[in-house]
């Protein structure tokens, strides 16, 4: 039996009105967190399906969270709770947790037995309980109950002391300020439609001297046409500009076939958001890495590493 298993709920008045990659490909570590959403997606099991005459970010915060625990029900990748085996080691000192497909220098995370962690957007039984059998505390915040499911999972099969709450990454106020050391938030922003607010918060809820390890996608996955003659020919044919949207850039009618289908909407945010917001909100920027896709699924995969993760530093 687990220690401890907080288990809480989180509603914000963006998840009063109604509620992150679509299927797998690597990274975030946060289910299919590597995904820009053009894989096969899912049906809508729970029958809601977003109308997008209300296309607020509250209603497809809303709807992504439905995608992504429909995505936990059916195995997804990202959704796969890690191993006893795994857990032992951690306990003993032998772990390591995925920011992007390739390791990121020790030092980002460095110790964190006895740090207070918030794993941001990142559930599906993986990170959080790793960090936890490594000795810290963990919280893990994420919009998708199915996902969180796993990590209470794992954290009553090992006996793990594991805070879960549901709830948007851009709304931490169930925070209160300088609540954290450290915030590990792979792969996900990539599912609401504004990410400054996520950096604000994650400034806010640091303590002084902490530190933020994010991850996301270079924007320039999401400037082709996903047309796959396009793909087949080995052409890149650039038909969007940053920031991307899939709710004002796709075609109505490919925009209402993926909605039916139930898969998880999207959002390319630039450089300027992703970098330079974190800068904005307080945060220096100590380290910066990038990674290639381990099986690219575009053509600019080939070419360029379209993974990016930054360690950011609150000052002292």
């Amino acid at each position: 039996m687990a220690d401890r298993i907080a288990r809480s709920r989180f509603e914000s008045a963006s998840k009063r009105r109604s509620h992150s990659f679509v299927l797998c490909q690597l990274a975030r570590s946060n289910a299919c967190q590597s995904c820009t959403g053009d894989c096969v997606g899912t049906s809508n099991s729970t029958g809601i399906i977003m109308s997008f005459l209300d296309r607020s970010p509250e209603s497809i915060v809303a709807h992504n969270q439905v995608a992504w625990d429909n995505l936990a029900a059916q195995d997804c990748e990202w959704s796969r709770p890690v191993s006893p085996q795994a857990i032992a080691a951690a306990r003993q000192g032998d772990w390591s947790v995925r920011l992007i497909p390739d390791d990121i220098p020790d030092h980002w995370l460095g110790q964190v037995a006895d740090h207070d962690i918030l794993c941001l957007a990142s559930a599906g039984g993986q990170q959080a309980p790793i960090l936890a059998a490594a000795g810290a505390t963990v919280t893990v915040l994420d919009a998708s109950e199915g996902q969180l499911e796993q990590d209470r999972l794992v954290a009553a099969r090992d006996g793990l002391a594991l805070s879960t709450i549901q709830g948007d990454m851009r709304d931490l106020s169930i925070f209160p300020d300088e609540s954290f050391d450290i915030i590990f938030h792979p792969i996900s922003n990539l599912y609401v439609p504004d990410v400054r607010p996520v950096w604000t918060e994650c400034y806010r809820t640091l303590r002084k001297g902490g530190r933020l390890l994010a991850s996301f996608y270079n924007p320039v996955v999401f400037v082709g046409d996903r047309d796959p003659k396009w793909r087949e020919q080995g052409l890149i044919r650039p038909i969007h500009t940053m920031p991307y949207a899939d709710t004002e850039d796709m075609e109505a009618n490919e925009l209402e076939a993926k909605v039916a289908r139930g898969e998880a909407l999207v959002f390319g945010h630039s450089l300027t958001d992703q970098i330079g917001g974190q800068t904005e909100a307080g945060f220096r920027i100590a380290g910066f890495r990038e990674a290639r896709a381990p099986v690219p699924r575009f053509v600019i995969d080939q070419y360029l590493p379209t993974f990016i993760a930054t360690l950011a530093l609150k000052a002292l």
